[in-house]
């Protein structure tokens, strides 16, 4: 089922769906990761490509939850950064083409909100 978009806003930013899949820097147009459509309720993601540019993405629908804070950290599955308490994959981050990220993103099924930094 299709989702409604409350908010998008991309900087330097291109995905190749309206809301998922691969995420690619404007830039210099190299693949920075991969976004999961239907696992993810809001994501907050602000990086540094490796090419120099820096880039953001917001998403948020309308039936997105406000989310709850948690400790527990997101979980890796093939490459993947996924929910801990489902393994539900949420985004991948190529950590070879960016030079730094920030990344909040809360998980649809539980509604825990996860914060990674590298």
């Amino acid at each position: 089922m299709a989702r409604n978009l409350k908010s998008k806003e991309l900087v330097n930013t291109r995905l190749a769906t309206n809301y998922g899949g691969w995420m690619y820097c404007d830039k210099c147009n190299e693949n920075i990761g991969y976004l999961c459509y239907s696992t993810y309720d809001r994501l907050a993601l602000n990086y540094k490509c490796n090419c120099g540019s820096q880039g953001s993405a917001y998403l948020e629908f309308d039936d997105s939850s406000l989310g709850k804070n948690c400790t527990e950290e997101l979980v890796i599955v093939k490459n993947r950064f996924c929910c801990p308490k489902d393994n539900e994959p949420l985004i991948t981050i190529l950590d070879k083409k960016v030079a730094h990220y920030e990344l909040e993103i809360i998980c649809k099924s539980c509604e825990s909100i996860y914060k990674k930094v590298k």
